[in-house]
């Protein structure tokens, strides 16, 4: 077994190259891979703002006293040290996972100090990196001057509890970590409440109580003064808390469920009118909302952070030849995507499960997309979007690799290279939905009355207009339509005589 341990920032090691990756240099500076200007546009940044406002404040203690919660979260900037097993694929993909969980640190607001990989056959049953490795990490924390160590991998109760009692400092694991940065992002009420029974849902199984919280509560009619011979064993505080979490995640299911309602019916009434779908999905920070901004002018939140975008959101668009459909941003995937969020943000998933048209957005600068690609097909195929229609948009062409770039095209048989940042490809990715959109095929004669100018308005969004005339009683037009709105004509369909 080997120990990979990295050096302190500003030496050459994984921290650094992934900062150099991922610096607003790289993606927000003015020269593209041939050092030409290059024009920056990603909408109306309407939260900006606000989310810049949460970053921590460095220099403060990580010792905070009568603060609120919501101080803490604004003040504090945790020092971490990272910890990782490697144990199957190259080193490549190992310092890979570490920079996307250094990513993942980041943005929840942490500095990153060190990274250390160990090299075993499976993690260890008791401290996840062996009890050697253990002492050897407490030595670097102790070092470092760290308050918390991040696993890069789900650890089981007893793994975190053991390995906090070695290291003497706070352990969470890969997914505490994701669901914390959701916790932070969330906007909407649908999003905060699908955060808070992921969240929940993690806790549940990991509640650790002692002293006092372990002696039971009075049963029985004792609290009501009935005396001896009324108590019975009662709750521990743990079990309480136990009992609380099942109620409160009850009722966030009642909640999500009404709002799925919502949801649905505002879907289907984009389906009962014709309106085809397009869903923008891929991995976080792949650059799906510039996307979403640069072909809707939607003005949505665009950070190059991981997890910017956690609600969706849904914008008309229409083809060159006047077809209406939409348009929707959906939630990042990352690798190890913890299955509570997949569970809680199922209803919100569905949006792509629903989808006519498929584009899944590829971070063409990554150092490796493939595995992008692979991540993000896991998670599709378990809410359906692996039965639609999905065409490969890579993206940030401006500073990928042309070997990659064609790499990529070569594997995949229907794929498209973009830059949302400088406008690469995109008008040939327009041209594109708008031929693998479903057209409309029942052809239909009509002579719709003036009085019913917003059928005429609709088939000139919706349908592909053959012939239209003017003429005495109303406007003659020959058309293809959906079924939906073949239906809707059928009272004034011409009659061949």
């Amino acid at each position: 077994m080997t120990t990979n341990r990295t050096s302190r920032p500003g030496q050459t090691n994984l921290f650094t190259t992934r900062a150099d990756a991922l610096s607003d240099d790289t993606f927000d500076g003015d020269l593209d891979r041939d050092g030409a200007p290059r024009p920056l546009y990603d909408g109306d940044q309407l939260e900006r703002d606000e989310r810049a406002a949460l970053r921590r404040v460095s220099g403060l203690s990580t010792e905070l006293e009568d603060v609120t919660e919501v101080e803490y979260r604004q003040l504090r900037l945790e020092r971490v040290v990272l910890a990782s097993v490697w144990s199957d694929g190259t080193t490549a993909d190992a310092e890979n996972s570490l920079r996307e969980l250094a990513a993942l640190a980041e943005t929840a607001g942490s500095t990153v100090l060190e990274g250390v990989m160990q090299r075993r056959q499976k993690p260890d049953a008791a401290t996840y990196l062996g009890k050697g490795k253990a002492i050897e990490l407490r030595d670097i924390v102790i070092a470092e001057g760290a308050d918390t160590v991040i696993c890069d991998d789900e650890l089981a109760p007893s793994q975190r509890r053991s390995l906090e009692d070695v290291v003497k400092v706070k352990v969470i694991d890969r997914t505490a970590l994701i669901l914390d940065i959701f916790a932070q992002h969330a906007k909407s009420r649908e999003g905060k409440a699908q955060v808070e029974l992921a969240q929940l849902q993690y806790l549940l199984p990991r509640l650790r109580g002692w002293g006092e919280s372990m002696s039971r509560q009075a049963g029985g009619q004792a609290a009501g003064g009935q005396g001896m011979g009324s108590r019975g064993p009662g709750e521990t505080k743990i079990e309480l808390d136990r009992r609380r979490i099942n109620t409160r995640v009850a009722k966030l299911k009642r909640e999500i469920k009404d709002m799925k309602t919502s949801r649905d019916t505002r879907r289907h009434s984009r389906q009962a009118g014709g309106v085809p779908s397009v869903a923008i999905a891929g991995y976080t920070n792949a650059g799906k909302s510039s996307l979403l901004n640069r072909l809707t002018g939607a003005g949505v939140l665009v950070e190059n952070q991981l997890f910017a975008t956690l609600d969706p959101t849904v914008r008309r668009s229409q083809t060159d030849d006047g077809r209406i459909f939409t348009l929707a941003d959906t939630v990042g995937f990352v690798r190890s995507l913890p299955h509570q969020l997949v569970e809680a943000f199922r209803s919100t998933l569905e949006e792509v499960g629903d989808a006519d048209l498929l584009l899944h957005v590829v971070d063409g600068s990554h150092p490796d997309p493939e595995g992008q690609i692979t991540a993000v097909r896991e998670v599709l195929a378990q809410v359906g979007g692996d039965r639609i229609k999905e065409v490969i948009v890579i993206n940030k062409a401006d500073i990928a690799d042309p070997e990659v770039l064609d790499r990529l095209r070569r594997h995949e048989k229907h794929a498209i290279t973009v830059s949302a940042r400088t406008g690469e490809g995109l008008d040939a990715l327009r041209e594109l939905i708008a031929t693998e959109l479903p057209q409309p095929e029942i052809e239909v004669e009509v002579l719709v009355p003036y009085d019913r100018g917003d059928l005429v308005s609709r088939l000139h969004d919706e349908a592909e207009i053959l012939e239209s005339r003017h003429g005495a009683e109303g406007t003659h037009v020959r058309a293809k339509v959906s079924s939906a709105m073949e239906a809707e004509l059928s009272a004034y369909t011409v009659i061949a005589s």
